[in-house]
C-alpha cells in the first residue's frame, strides 16, 4: 500500500526534490557541453566523383584546410558511378551525426529531374558551397573545321546544321546540359557526341581532330590548349579565366548560358545544428584562405565563392529550372 504524501517527511521530501533539480541541471549541462566536443574523431567525406580528376583536386585541397581548422583528420572517401548516385546514397544514408558528409555538385540537381535518384538536394542538409566550375568551349586546330572564334563556328553551324561535330560529357549529365543550352541559346544545331567519360575524353576527340568542339572543364582541356593541338574559344560562367584573359565569355558575346557546377558541402538530412554549426564555420573559413582561392584561380576552370547554406540552397534552386528545361526539350525529364 503506496504511503500518503502527507505522511513522507519533510526532510525526505526535501532531499528528493532538490536531487530532481540537480539532476535536471545536470542535463541542461550536458547536452551542450556534448555537442560543444564536436568534432570528437575523425570525419569522412564522402567524394562522388573519381579519384585523381580535376573536381576530386580541388576538392581536397579544402579537405586539408577543414583538417586544421576541426582538429580532426578529415578523410576523403571516393564512391564515384552512376552519374554520382552512389556517392549521394552514401551521403544520404549516413548517420546525422555529422561524422560522414559529402561533396555536392550540379548532379545533386540533376539525377532527381532523370530518375536516377529517388531525392535531390532538397533531402540534404546544406554546409555551403565553395566554389563553382564553369565549362569552356574549345575548337581542333587539326580537324575538318579550324574556327578561329566561337562566332565563326556559331554561324558555320547554323549555316549548315549538324556539319559542325561537339564532344561533351556523357548524356544527361552536367557538361552535356551545358552543351544542350549553347544550342538552344546560339540557335545553332550542333551534332553531339556523348563522351562515356569525363572531360579527358572529350579533350581527346578534339586534339585528335576527331570532333570539331569540345565542352568541357577547362582543366582536363588545358596542357592541350598550352600545346597548341587545341583552341581555347570561349567559357560559361561570369568571368574570364585566370590564364587566358583574352579569351571571350559566352556572356560577353550576349549568350546567357547559365549551366555551371555548384560544388559544396552537404550531410545527411536533418543534421542538429549543434553540428552543423561548426562545419558550416569551418567551410566558411576555408573556402576565404587566399591560399585555397588562388589554388582555385590557376586551374582556370574554376570559379573561388563561398555562398552560406542558405545562398547554395536558392542556387541549386535556379540550377533547378535550367536543368529542368533543357532535359525536358531533351526527352530525358523523369521527374514531373
Amino acid at each position: 500500500m503506496a504511503t500518503p504524501e502527507w505522511k513522507i517527511a519533510p526532510a525526505y521530501r526535501t532531499v528528493c526534490l532538490t536531487s530532481i533539480i540537480a539532476l535536471a541541471f545536470s542535463f541542461a549541462i550536458v547536452g551542450p557541453s556534448a555537442a560543444a566536443t564536436y568534432p570528437a574523431k575523425s570525419i569522412t567525406i564522402v567524394s562522388p566523383f573519381p579519384p585523381g580528376g580535376g573536381n576530386d583536386i580541388v576538392c581536397r585541397a579544402l579537405v586539408n584546410k577543414l583538417s586544421g581548422i576541426l582538429g580532426q583528420p578529415v578523410v576523403v572517401v571516393n564512391k564515384p558511378g552512376a552519374g554520382s548516385s552512389i556517392g549521394y546514397r552514401a551521403i544520404h544514408d549516413a548517420k546525422a551525426d555529422g561524422y560522414t558528409i559529402g561533396i555536392g555538385m550540379a548532379t545533386v540537381v540533376a539525377n532527381k529531374l532523370q530518375g536516377l535518384l529517388p531525392y535531390d538536394f532538397r533531402e540534404f542538409t546544406m554546409l555551403g558551397a565553395f566554389q563553382m566550375a564553369v565549362p569552356a568551349v574549345v575548337g581542333a586546330t587539326k580537324g575538318q573545321h579550324n574556327f578561329k572564334t566561337i562566332q565563326e563556328a556559331i554561324d558555320f553551324a547554323r549555316a549548315h546544321p549538324g556539319e559542325v561535330s561537339v564532344a561533351s560529357g556523357g548524356k544527361g549529365q552536367t557538361w552535356w546540359i551545358g552543351c544542350q543550352e549553347f544550342q538552344m541559346l546560339t540557335k545553332a544545331k550542333f551534332n553531339v557526341i556523348p563522351q562515356e567519360g569525363a572531360g579527358g575524353y572529350s579533350i581527346a576527340q578534339v586534339a585528335g581532330g576527331h570532333t570539331d568542339l569540345g565542352v568541357l572543364g577547362l582543366a582536363e582541356g588545358k596542357s592541350q590548349i598550352d600545346a597548341g593541338n587545341a583552341r581555347l574559344l570561349a567559357t560559361f560562367g561570369d568571368r574570364r579565366p585566370f590564364s587566358y584573359p583574352n579569351v571571350p565569355t559566352l556572356k560577353e558575346l550576349g549568350y546567357d548560358v547559365k549551366v555551371c557546377s555548384l560544388v559544396s558541402a552537404i550531410g545527411p538530412p536533418h543534421m542538429p545544428k549543434e553540428v552543423v554549426g561548426p562545419l558550416v564555420k569551418a567551410i566558411a573559413i576555408a573556402a576565404k584562405e587566399p591560399e585555397y582561392r588562388k589554388f582555385l584561380e590557376e586551374r582556370n576552370n574554376t570559379i573561388s565563392l563561398y555562398l552560406t547554406p542558405e545562398e547554395q540552397f536558392r542556387r541549386y534552386m535556379e540550377q533547378r529550372e535550367v536543368f529542368r528545361e533543357v532535359l525536358d526539350k531533351a526527352g530525358l525529364l523523369k521527374e514531373k
